[in-house]
């Protein structure tokens, strides 16, 4: 059956009525009523996703879970650099909150729908209407105008030249050295062995530099200084360059002077060595007696342990002996030095005069006597 131009005509004003009548905005032929449509828009669920580079995906593309139809596109719209775009989903789909979108290809020149897919490290809770996938979890397969792009740069001035280069070298070099290589492989897996085994003394070496740099960081003052105080340090030791130099050669003659002297004397030096064995042999073999000898020289006539046994004040005193005639006869006769005795003791004989006692080394003599002594009588002590 013909339809009219005027059947046609009435039959897109209806429709423009009906679009009017119903109370919602019209956007285009994007807001008119396919048929055959994926979904029921009353049972199902929205859901946007952020995508970094759309492609072409288009209003009414559709979303699939396994290669399988469960939605479609609703709206795609520009939010800053990057694309948000609106999905419907089937209420039946159950899918984890954490899924993520890739849009891919159906074929090499087929349209563009979007994939929605469960995380690899495993889902959890459920995809659910006014859900939001992140910029992060979402992703693109690359375009076959890029894919054709890399394989001609890779055809015409890429690596395809050099990789039978590399296959040709390899070959020689392996070519009647397989017991080498298997050495060498062997060598590989120990040291990558060892290095595993190593690997918590690696990381702790790291954060022990990781530490270090740390410091040092935080010292960056002190180290400013101590490189500011180096400067006029090496300026004077490139002032005195001259005199460091002389003095290393003065010290080059001084070692040259001294070899020789010491080549000259080493016979002598080995003889007086020779010499000195048996006194220091015999000084070894005293063993104790030696020191107690000198403490006992140091405190004589008394030895240092007998300050604990005779407490006074005159341990260790020292005594004057007057031993002239004359004062042992007034210590006879007291009357004859004028010492107070009543006269000479009867049936003495009259001595005739001695000569006089050389004073003895080290004490002085005696005024009007030949002995030695003090002033104060036969023995004077005092304090030690």
């Amino acid at each position: 059956m013909t339809r009219t131009p005027r059947a046609v005509l009435a039959a897109t004003v209806l429709a423009l009525v009906a679009a009017t009548t119903s109370g919602c905005d019209f956007d285009g032929a994007y807001d008119l009523p396919l048929p055959g449509g994926p979904i029921d828009h009353d049972q199902a669920f929205t859901v946007t996703a952020e995508f970094a580079d759309v492609l072409n995906v288009v209003p009414r593309s559709p979303v699939m879970v396994s290669d399988v139809s469960v939605g479609e596109v609703v709206e795609v719209e520009r939010t800053g650099w990057s694309a948000l775009v609106t999905l419907k989903v089937r209420d039946d789909i159950v899918l984890p909150d954490n899924a993520t979108a890739e849009i891919r290809q159906t074929s090499l020149l087929g349209e563009k729908y979007v994939a929605l897919l469960e995380p690899g490290r495993g889902g959890r809770g459920r995809l659910g209407d006014g859900d939001r996938i992140a910029m992060s979890a979402t992703g693109r397969n690359p375009e076959v105008e890029e894919v054709l792009g890399a394989l001609s740069f890779l055809l015409s001035g890429g690596g395809v030249g050099q990789i039978r280069t590399i296959t040709t070298e390899l070959n020689e070099v392996m070519s009647g050295r397989t017991g080498r290589v298997k050495n060498l492989m062997g060598e590989l897996d120990e040291l990558v062995g060892t290095l595993d085994e190593q690997k918590g003394d690696i990381i702790r070496a790291m954060e022990s530099m990781n530490q270090l740099a740390k410091t040092l960081n935080a010292e960056e003052r002190t180290i400013e200084k101590a490189l500011d105080a180096t400067g006029p340090a090496l300026q004077v030791l490139n002032e005195q360059h001259r005199n460091l130099a002389r003095m290393l050669r003065q010290l080059d003659r001084l070692g040259r002077v001294g070899t020789r002297v010491i080549n000259g004397t080493k016979e002598d030096l080995i003889a007086d060595l020779a010499h000195l064995q048996p006194i220091l042999s015999k000084l070894n073999e005293t063993g104790d007696a030696l020191p107690r000898g000198l403490s006992l020289m140091i405190s004589f006539p008394f030895p240092q342990e007998a300050a604990d046994i005779a407490k006074g004040d005159y341990a260790n005193a020292s005594f004057a002996l007057d031993v002239s005639l004359e004062a042992l006869l007034t210590t006879i006769d007291p009357g004859s030095g004028g010492g107070g005795g009543s006269g000479p003791l009867p049936g003495l004989p009259q001595l005739p005069g001695l000569p006089e006692l050389p004073g003895l080394p080290g004490l002085p003599l005696l005024p009007g006597s030949g002995g030695v002594g003090t002033e104060g009588g036969l023995l004077d002590g005092g304090l030690g």
